[in-house]
């Protein structure tokens, strides 16, 4: 009997390998700008004193990085706010807010009402200048996709 490669596991498991280039910082760029959040907390500790404090710490490091800070590429929304639709309403209250402390202050502004920070429409890591529109129809479905989403045949007697 002859032991299996590391591949050929991952491959059993459903792994998909990553082809990402080690040490190009574009590769993963949510995986680096999370880490680097990580790396900035002042909470953050020299070391940890063992799995059980490393575990602990990202807890409640992820809670907030998710549900509370606001991250630049999204408008500055959370994820939370992006994942769960709230982050266009937030957006208006911003520029009520703007419109506001313009019309209460305008020497403050630029000769014109500032705007919250627009919205993405689509997120995503390099993804192509100039992208082919994708239709349900366009993707390849896999044998999972075939049976978990088979649509249910009623008999009518």
């Amino acid at each position: 009997m002859r032991a299996k490669g590391t591949a050929e596991l991952l491959v059993d498991l459903g792994v998909a390998a990553s082809y990402s280039r080690p040490r190009v910082s574009n590769d993963n760029l949510y995986s680096e700008a999370q880490f680097k959040t990580l790396q900035h907390r002042p909470e953050f500790p020299e070391r940890f004193e063992g799995d059980a404090h490393a575990r602990v710490f990202l807890r409640a490091f992820l809670g907030w990085y998710i549900d509370e800070h606001r991250h630049p590429g999204i408008g500055f929304m959370t994820p939370v706010a992006m994942h769960f639709g709230t982050a266009p309403s937030i957006r208006q209250r911003r520029a009520a807010g703007l419109e506001s402390a313009y019309a209460a202050h305008p020497a403050r502004f630029k000769r014109r009402v500032p705007l919250p920070p627009s919205l993405p429409e689509v997120v995503g890591i390099n993804r192509p200048r100039n992208p082919t529109p994708q239709t349900p129809d366009a993707l390849s479905p896999t044998p999972e996709m075939l049976t978990k989403f088979q649509p249910k045949v009623s008999h009518s007697h």
